[in-house]
């Protein structure tokens, strides 16, 4: 069995991958997106999104980190995925699934999910760039606006080249809205010599189970529920017990620490909020702690905040 820690855009950052990789055995993690248009990015860029790449591409503790690249020009994403190798990446993942409507007003992420022939042109071309002994994967939803060439849309991937796939079990419109479509991952599973990774609403280690009986696959990637309960991970593999509250916050003041102490202050108020979001669904304590920490907006009042919650449960 293999976890894959998913990218969200926002939310799983260098430092959080640190955070999390040090209480997990995933087996890869993969970066924020980074939007290819028109242009060769340069190195600085990808340093940012990815700052694994001074540490041969991986966390301190050696889980191997592959960037993933948006864009909809297959030269162009060609280019910045060599570029993406030369520097350290493992490997190079494509975006074919982000819903964001921005993103998709741009024709891209889960917009292309309409044109199967230009996904395949995209990892044709990415494939042909990156060298052989590096993987090229992929991440599909079912569809935009319906399920209609889930099918198609994967065998592009596989048929351009790509050594795997992963599945996110729902259609652009569909959001994040459960149910997840596993049985349609199953059929792509079946279909497809390569390895298929299943992706969507895996919570904890019965989901996952359940997820891989009815899929077939024996990897998948956490997104939401790696941030709602931090050690899902080992959870899933190992069977460790979910993380108790007095745990959590040990790592959300462990992740705060790292983040006030870096030139990004300014969004740590944004990124400690978003996390919050997900550990509502997880973690009673986290409402209640949220309600008194929402109304400030400096990283100096929610730090304090966090402190003093922390000392109370001493």
């Amino acid at each position: 069995m293999k976890v894959i820690l998913a990218p969200m855009e926002g939310v799983v950052d260098d430092v959080m991958r640190e955070i999390l990789s040090t209480i997990n055995d995933y087996d890869l993690m993969v970066t924020e997106f980074i939007r290819v248009v028109d242009q060769l990015l340069p190195e600085k860029v990808f340093h940012r999104f990815c700052p694994e790449l001074a540490n041969n591409g991986q966390t301190s503790n050696g889980t191997p980190v592959r960037i993933q690249l948006l864009g909809q020009s297959p030269q162009w994403m060609a280019e910045n995925a060599y570029r993406a190798i030369t520097l350290g990446s493992k490997g190079i993942d494509a975006n074919f699934g982000c819903p964001a409507k921005m993103v998709n007003r741009s024709q891209g992420g889960a917009y292309l999910l309409q044109n199967p022939e230009l996904i395949y042109k995209i990892m044709k071309a990415v494939r042909e760039a990156v060298p052989s002994d590096q993987v090229v994967s992929a991440k599909i939803r079912l569809g935009y606006e319906d399920k209609s060439l889930f099918m198609e849309n994967a065998l592009a991937v596989y048929e351009a080249g790509a050594n795997e796939l992963a599945v996110h079990a729902r259609s652009k419109v569909d959001g994040y809205k459960p149910p997840a479509y596993w049985e349609y991952i199953t059929e792509i599973n079946q279909r497809l010599p390569i390895p298929v990774i299943a992706n969507g609403e895996i919570w904890n280690q019965a989901d996952a189970e359940r997820c891989m009986q009815i899929t077939g696959c024996d990897s998948v990637m956490i997104g939401r529920g790696a941030i709602s309960l931090p050690n899902l991970a080992n959870h899933i593999k190992h069977g460790d017990n979910p993380y108790s509250w007095l745990q959590t916050l040990d790592l959300m003041l462990d992740y705060t620490k790292q983040e006030t102490s870096s030139r990004r202050i300014d969004y740590y108020p944004a990124r400690i909020k978003q996390w919050f979001c997900y550990l509502n669904r997880q973690y009673t304590e986290a409402d209640e702690l949220f309600r008194q920490l929402r109304i400030f907006k400096t990283a100096p009042e929610i730090v304090a905040c966090l402190q003093q919650a922390r000392q109370q449960m001493n």
